[in-house]
């Protein structure tokens, strides 16, 4: 069982997990990069039901590329993202790796909206890409 840590740049949330990741990966499409502000998101998913957060992140919704709702939690004061809950996936949390404390687990398979990956990123290593959100 991996375990997962976690705050954001500030401080005032932080999160910790206990689970088998479900996925690991990167993605591209454009309302990653709008949130993060980079070329991609990497995230871990884990059942949400192993998270437990401290502090009070703030949550904003739009909608994905399925039609569903994406949920996007962020320190209120500091502004990292720290995590997203897509409708589309029932009972996952994905937590961005960049507030985690220990990255050195974060092994990522797989690539999605490479459709919308900037020109320039080329990630290493052996991972399946997906033109969009594999079915």
């Amino acid at each position: 069982m991996a375990k997962f840590s976690g705050a954001c740049l500030c401080g005032a949330v932080s999160y910790s997990a206990e689970a088998e990741p479900i996925f690991m990966g990167v993605c591209h499409c454009r309302d990653c990069q709008r949130a993060t502000g980079s070329a991609f998101e990497p995230v871990v998913a884990i059942p949400d039901a192993s998270l437990t957060v401290r502090g009070s992140p703030k949550t904003f919704s739009s909608k994905g590329a399925s039609g569903m709702g994406v949920h996007r939690s962020f320190c209120p004061d500091c502004g990292s993202t720290l995590m997203s809950r897509a409708e589309a996936m029932a009972g996952v949390v994905m937590l961005t790796t960049g507030p985690m404390d220990d990255t050195s687990e974060f092994k990522p398979s797989m690539q999605i909206f490479c459709e919308t990956a900037q020109p320039w990123v080329e990630l290493g290593g052996d991972m399946q890409r997906f033109a969009r959100m594999p079915g």
